[in-house]
């Protein structure tokens, strides 16, 4: 949609149309979304359709331990070259003004899963979260999974890791309107369900004001257009007056984001 702009000049009345402000996409994920050297068959028409246009992909593996980062981001790689010929390029083998220059240049941004507290850590140090939600808000499309999808939240509450590492602030990137729970177990392993629900419930009596999102593993929920909705696996919404499961393809109403203003 695009808006019309007045401008009087001498003797002179112009209308020009101007762009209207876009509206943020993020994807987050439970976890688990790899199968091999790709993305899990679940997650493919999602993944296409939200990187859809991308041709370089900013790879944040600051939650994968330092060793391990290569080996992540070549599977990463052949896995977005497989899903639609992006190039994918992890921040890790770049300094500090190289990074930077990498996030503001890419097309896409994918952050990894691993130690949550570690990357929040080093998001804040390299100045990374206030460059990535300001390159959201401009439209560049996000993905994270596990502790990617963690940081894309209001703040880490529920993360299921511990706090490995010191952060300033447990306030995190804020692109998505709720709290995030990763890997929260499905319904069929009871045990594991209701210990996941019970723990989430109490985080709710001490943060009444909070909203948690809990996706399974290879489940994602979509922020686009302003409505969330939850668009592979299983999820669930937690709230101080309950918990309900989320529908495949319905927005969920409670998680509903104004459009930003032309």
């Amino acid at each position: 949609m695009r808006s019309l702009l007045r401008l009087l000049l001498p003797g002179l009345l112009i209308f020009t149309s101007v762009p209207a402000a876009p509206s943020p996409s993020v994807l987050v994920c439970g976890g688990a979304m790899m199968n091999g050297n790709h993305f899990a068959d679940s997650t493919l028409a999602v993944m296409r359709a939200h990187y859809a246009g991308c041709k370089q992909v900013a790879l944040v593996l600051h939650a994968t331990l330092p060793a391990e980062r290569d080996k992540m981001e070549a599977r990463l790689q052949e896995a977005f070259a497989h899903l639609n010929g992006a190039k994918a390029v992890s921040l890790h083998r770049l300094d500090t003004a190289g990074q930077r220059a990498l996030l503001e240049s890419a097309d896409g941004i994918f952050i990894g899963g691993g130690e949550t507290f570690v990357l929040l850590g080093e998001l804040y140090r390299t100045g990374q979260l206030e460059l990535i939600r300001a390159r959201v808000a401009a439209g560049v499309p996000y993905g994270g999974t596990s502790a990617g999808a963690n940081v894309a939240g209001q703040l880490i509450g529920t993360t299921n890791d511990f706090p490995v590492a010191e952060i300033p602030s447990r306030q995190s990137l804020g692109i998505f309107p709720a709290v995030i729970n990763p890997h929260h177990p499905a319904p069929a392993t009871k045990a594991d369900f209701d210990g996941r629900v019970g723990k989430i419930k109490i985080y709710l009596q001490f943060n009444p004001a909070e909203t948690v999102v809990g996706l399974a593993n290879t489940s994602i929920a979509r922020l686009h257009d302003g409505r969330v909705t939850l668009v592979a696996g299983l999820g669930w919404l937690y709230r101080a007056d309950g918990v309900h499961p989320l529908v495949i393809g319905e927005p969920v109403p409670e998680l509903v984001v104004a459009r930003p203003k032309s």
